[in-house]
């Protein structure tokens, strides 16, 4: 049976890890939280087109694949709509001001 104790150091170090925990396990809802506020501003000011505007625009042209959803990039302003197709993955690019595709990955 092996022995150790904890030096004050490691004490410290444990306290410490403890604390931010909790601030460390909220972190990815506050991101999202973030992201619905930055994309429901960009929405409100006209910046964005919201989802459902670009969605009703690229569906109908991707007849045959499944739709799986989006992902947004602010910076950019760029929609990314992901689909599925006989095992095959597309991604096409939206203008989130326009609504125009600006690229297509996959076939």
């Amino acid at each position: 049976m092996v022995l150790t104790y904890a030096t004050p150091m490691r004490m410290i170090v444990s306290l410490a890890l403890l604390a931010a925990a909790p601030a460390l396990a909220q972190a990815p809802d506050t991101q999202r939280r973030s992201d619905q506020e930055r994309a429901y501003d960009a929405r409100r000011r006209g910046d964005l087109l919201p989802n459902k505007v670009i969605e009703a625009r690229v569906l109908p042209q991707m007849k045959g694949y499944e739709y799986l959803g989006f992902d947004i990039d602010f910076a950019s302003g760029v929609y990314t709509l992901k689909f599925l197709r006989n095992g095959t993955v597309v991604w096409v690019d939206v203008d989130g001001r326009t609504g125009q595709i600006i690229g297509r990955t996959g076939r």
